[in-house]
């Protein structure tokens, strides 16, 4: 009869062993082939849980922004979203010391924050929960699984839970830096959105609540105000605000955080707005408006002029961080850059609308032609010397407008436009097709700052009238006497007679 080797305690632990191993392999293996930092995290949760013989499993990762720690993943809970102090809780605690706790009874703990289970509903008996490390060995989250369904968690458990986040610890740094670059990145596209936003927009307000809008978006900032500094009063005055009732609040351009740093010309960081001596809380007992912490930047021109400040008011999570500052920053230079183009353009604009009505003041007909011949202007004047409408003229050309007719004229704006010297043609018919004037013509070369041509104006002078009322008076008095007349501004003056000395 063959010998029975018996089966001791070494052997079965061997096994154990060497099926942790390979469970640990495998998830290794499984890990390396997923996509995202979610699907790595789920992965780690649901293999945590399944082993242990929990009946759920957290894991959360720190916010170093906000000091907090949030799930990421939640097995078994509905809402993912839940959010604590870095510190707070036995996950807190894990995560403060970076050494994992075996809780037989939670509730026993004074340490456990119950609140957690009021919000999602379920009653947590046994805690087992490790810290999350890096490559490093820094502590970046905790893992943590409730609930042994059969007996209580022991170290096996614990050492079951340590090895699965350190064998995977390789792509959790990778899939958490390739999600870095990519919100960095997405911050970026969107940063660059707005630029390309400010450059094809001209409307200053419009503008500028739009910018203000997504700086308080992207700094997770309750209000966002630009402050423009009024030099006739001295006063910085809300030009837009995000979040804010009031149409408009005004302050000394010294006073206030606003004022300090307009009138510093540097960036004001402060977490504690109350702490802060310079903090004036007047305005929130205006508004009704509780602030914490302040982020502030002055806007500079491109003279290196500080023309304004801008202000973001209570940053949700914890007080503004560097990155939000050298964001602001961001934000600010292109609102000095659309100030700057906003105002080149009204610029531009008022002074094309001086143009404009100074064209349509005049007596005198204007007709302007681009190099190519084609009509850009046409004044009040001219319109009715052609008896029609400015917007059936522009665009049109000197051949087309003036015809076979005033062949002389279509080639006098062409000797201009070719010498570049003005020319000027008295007493001449224009004819068209209804009607016939009597004009005098000046036709002139048009040039830019820099000597580049510009095309040619045409003004007529209608002199039909004139040329009437001279014929009739020819009848009956001298023409040399009607010719004085008509040249003279105070006609009874001379009709009353001249005094001359013999």
């Amino acid at each position: 009869m063959a010998e029975v080797t018996p089966i001791t305690a070494t052997d079965v632990d061997t096994n154990d062993n060497v099926a942790h191993l390979q469970m640990l392999l495998d998830l290794s293996r499984q890990v390396a082939a997923l996509d995202t930092l979610d699907a790595v995290l789920e992965k780690l949760v649901s293999v945590a849980v399944e082993q242990t013989g929990a009946e759920r499993g957290s894991l959360f990762l720190n916010d170093a922004k906000r000091q907090e720690l949030y799930s990421r993943i939640a097995h078994g809970v509905r809402s993912r979203d839940l959010r604590f102090g870095n510190s707070d809780g036995i996950a807190g605690t894990v995560f403060q010391s970076g050494s994992p706790e075996i809780i037989p009874d939670a509730y026993q703990d004074e340490r456990f924050n119950k609140r957690i289970d009021l919000k999602t509903g379920f009653t947590t008996r046994s805690i087992l929960c490790a810290p999350v490390r890096n490559t490093k060995r820094e502590v970046i989250g905790v893992t943590q699984i409730l609930n042994k369904k059969s007996g209580a968690f022991d170290e096996n458990d614990l050492s079951l839970i340590e090895g699965i986040t350190e064998q995977c610890a390789i792509a959790l740094d990778a899939r958490t830096m390739i999600e870095h670059m990519e919100d960095a990145q997405a911050r970026e596209m969107e940063f660059l959105d707005i630029v390309a936003d400010m450059t094809s927009d001209l409307d200053l307000t419009r503008l500028l609540q739009k910018v203000m809008k997504e700086a308080g978006r992207m700094l997770d900032a309750e209000r966002s105000t630009l402050f423009l500094n009024d030099e006739k009063t001295n006063e910085l005055f809300s030009h837009v605000g995000e979040g804010l009732n009031t149409s408009e609040i005004r302050l000394p351009n010294h006073l206030g955080i606003a004022g300090t740093v307009f009138t510093s010309g540097e960036t004001v960081n402060i977490p504690h707005a109350y702490a802060d001596l310079r903090f004036n809380p007047s305005f929130d007992k205006q508004t009704g408006f509780f602030t914490r912490s302040i982020l502030c930047v002055p806007v500079v021109n491109k003279q290196g002029k500080v023309i304004g400040v801008t202000q973001a008011l209570n940053k949700r999570g914890g007080p503004f961080t560097d990155e939000d500052e050298s964001r602001l920053k961001a934000f600010t230079a292109q609102i000095s850059i659309g100030l700057e183009n906003a105002k080149l353009f009204d610029d531009v604009q008022s002074m094309q609308n001086y143009t404009d009505s100074m064209l349509q003041s005049m007596s005198n007909g204007v007709l302007t032609f681009n190099a190519d011949g084609v009509i850009q202007t046409c004044n009040q004047a001219c319109s009715t010397i052609l008896r029609c409408e400015e917007s059936d003229v522009v665009g049109q050309t000197a051949d087309t407008l003036l015809g076979k007719d005033n062949a002389w004229l279509i080639d006098k704006i062409a000797q201009v436009e070719e010498s570049r010297a003005g020319a000027t043609s008295m007493d001449r018919e224009l004819k068209f097709q209804t009607h016939q004037v009597s004009a005098n013509v000046s036709v002139l070369p048009l040039s830019s700052g820099d000597g580049t041509s510009l095309g040619t104006m045409a003004m007529i002078e209608d002199i039909s009238t004139e040329k009437r009322v001279k014929s009739t008076m020819s009848r009956y008095m001298d023409p040399d006497l009607a010719d004085q007349l008509l040249s003279q501004s105070d006609e009874q003056a001379l009709l009353g007679g001249q005094e001359l000395t013999a």
